[in-house]
């Protein structure tokens, strides 16, 4: 926006700079600069009246009795022959002046000040006359680059939609209209919004589905949606016989909503047009004209870069979901073993990343527990973590042996058969002991400890069996170690999302994880995930999460002494 001001502010034949409500300078021009004898630098981000605004006698003025900050509050345009500016050196510019309300956006207000040297003769051209017609142009270019920061702050077509009727009512219209072309071909309305006494309100009745596009209907916004051109439109338009759906929608459209004007422009991507942009005035009595076209259509354009770029994200993110719920297992059905699980991609990444749980039977009828994490949260990452999983499958599988022994064969084939750099995790066996009992046999190979929470309660961390990261190539042996899961206790394998965060230590997380494990334990093995999730996950985790939780069954009653006898009661 402050570019845009600027080379409008240019083409002016005097100085001129542009505030916000709370009187900061947000643009200028070079015109200003020489008269005030400072550069840009020295003024842009600065409080124009504090910086600028003196008495005659050179002093200070309160702003109480500024005459242009009083024409700002009050909202009016006034123009004074004689005013007094401070420049670079210490001098006073005397000046001819006026200010007047400038729109940024339709909640956002500021301010323009034009000026030129004073004239005692008269002679040069007064700023009412330099003002006349430029307030306008800035205005749109204004409205044009809040369209810009707004559409394309955001990747979601509904938000995306949202924000484009938020910037053009009530400032251009009273009713807005958003027709779009699915990718099947069919027409949706997709937004029917108007200005509901300074609020946006929706007519959801009149969305939904418009069927699909006429191929030669000339009414205007059959023509729009195939990319013909803009057109104004009124009820008459479409008051002959219809020609397809579309055309019955819009008369039933301009029936409901009472507009008497419509200007309707295409909105075009890249490659293809998207749908159709209509505004529309029932409040407002000016009719659209022409003149008002080369404004919506630069509307549309921003609107279509930012659709376009929205539609090929969801596209992508929905390729990505699909990636990672294939690379991410099915858990098996053990009878009285709970298992549950969750995945969290990083919140700006692309929905896919490298931490992974997985949990498969071994030969011996073992269950192999797996939680990692492969540097990264984007594709690369994904493709090395479904490299990493299939690889320790097959190791954990084929060997027969302890985790420690299966990870240290598993690393160093590593470099020769991936090209995975670091990486974190824990392999585990969980089997049942003939006293009914569940026994864990892990090794740690530079991950988080698991966590393990008693029923009544109470949570420990799992911290032998610690070992180096994947990767390192030292030759350093890792360790196994063993413990005896509590009946109804809950394992929790879990990645570093959960517990890190940019403002706080990995001990705080840590503690914070281990103190709402023992506070939710007692709520079903789903619930305990999803809270889990919900409260020990960090505000600002810039990662992906994989959690894995276990809940081992009851311990199994004792049975009966060999020949006892039971007795019915006599």
């Amino acid at each position: 926006m402050q570019s845009l001001l600027g080379e409008a502010l240019d083409r002016l034949g005097a100085g001129a700079y542009a505030v916000d409500a709370d009187w900061t300078v947000v643009a200028l021009n070079a015109q200003a600069a020489i008269l005030l004898g400072r550069s840009a630098d020295e003024l842009l981000g600065r409080d124009a009246h504090d910086l600028l605004h003196r008495q005659a006698n050179g002093m200070s003025m309160p702003r109480s009795r500024c005459p242009i900050i009083e024409a700002f509050v009050a909202g009016q345009v006034r123009q004074e022959e004689q005013g007094f500016f401070a420049r670079g050196d210490g001098s006073l510019l005397t000046a001819s002046w006026l200010v007047t309300p400038l729109r940024f956006t339709p909640q956002e207000t500021g301010a323009l000040v034009v000026f030129h040297e004073y004239d005692p003769a008269g002679t040069s051209l007064p700023v009412s006359t330099i003002h006349a017609g430029l307030l306008p142009e800035l205005e749109r270019l204004a409205l044009l680059a809040e369209t810009t920061t707004q559409l394309t702050a955001t990747l979601d077509v509904n938000e995306a939609l949202d924000r484009l009727v938020r910037l053009v009512v009530p400032m251009l219209a009273d009713w807005v209209v958003v027709d779009l072309i699915t990718e099947g071909g069919a027409i949706q309305r997709a937004v029917v919004a108007h200005d509901d006494g300074g609020r946006i309100s929706r007519r959801q009745d009149l969305q939904g589905s418009l069927l699909s596009l006429p191929e030669t209907s000339p009414l205007p916004l059959s023509r729009a949606l195939r990319g013909a051109g803009s057109t104004l439109a009124t009820p008459q338009t479409y008051q002959g016989p219809p020609d397809s759906h579309i055309a019955i929608e819009q008369r039933r459209l301009f029936d409901a909503t009472g507009m008497h004007s419509a200007v309707i422009a295409p909105i075009r991507g890249l490659r293809e047009v998207l749908g159709a942009l209509t505004l529309g005035r029932s409040r407002q009595p000016e009719p659209f004209t022409t003149t008002e076209i080369p404004l919506l259509e630069d509307i549309t354009r921003r609107a279509g870069l930012a659709l376009d770029k929205a539609r090929l994200y969801q596209r992508q993110r929905k390729v990505a979901e699909t990636m990672q719920r294939h690379l991410l297992p099915h858990l098996p059905s053990i009878p009285g073993l709970g298992m549950s699980a969750r995945y969290l991609p990083a919140p700006h990444a692309s929905h896919v990343g490298g931490d992974w749980y997985d949990v498969f039977h071994l030969p011996d009828e073992t269950l192999a527990l797996v939680i990692g994490d492969v540097a990264g949260h984007d594709l690369d990452a994904a493709a090395g973590m479904a490299q990493l999983r299939n690889i320790l499958r097959a190791y954990a599988w084929s060997q027969q042996e302890p985790p420690s022994v299966v990870v240290d064969r598993f690393d160093q084939a590593l470099p020769h058969i991936t090209d995975v750099g670091m990486a974190t995790m824990i392999l585990g066996r969980l089997r049942p002991r003939p006293d009914g009992q569940w026994e864990l046999q892990w090794t740690n190979a530079g991950h988080p400890p698991p966590l393990l929470v008693t029923q009544d309660g109470r949570a420990d961390y799992l911290t032998d069996g610690h070992g180096i990261l994947l990767g390192t190539q030292a030759g350093i042996r890792r360790v196994d170690a063993v413990a005896v899961l509590p009946p109804l206790s809950t394992l929790v394998l879990y990645t570093d999302g959960l517990v890190e965060s940019p403002r706080h230590t990995i001990d705080d997380g840590l503690e914070r994880l281990r103190r709402d494990a023992a506070r939710l334990v007692g709520h079903p093995l789903e619930s305990f995930t999803d809270a889990l999730m919900e409260h020990a996950r960090p505000t600002d985790n810039d990662d992906d999460v994989a959690v894995l939780t276990i809940r081992v069954p009851p311990a199994d009653p004792p049975l009966p002494p060999t020949g006892d006898k039971l007795h019915a009661p006599s």
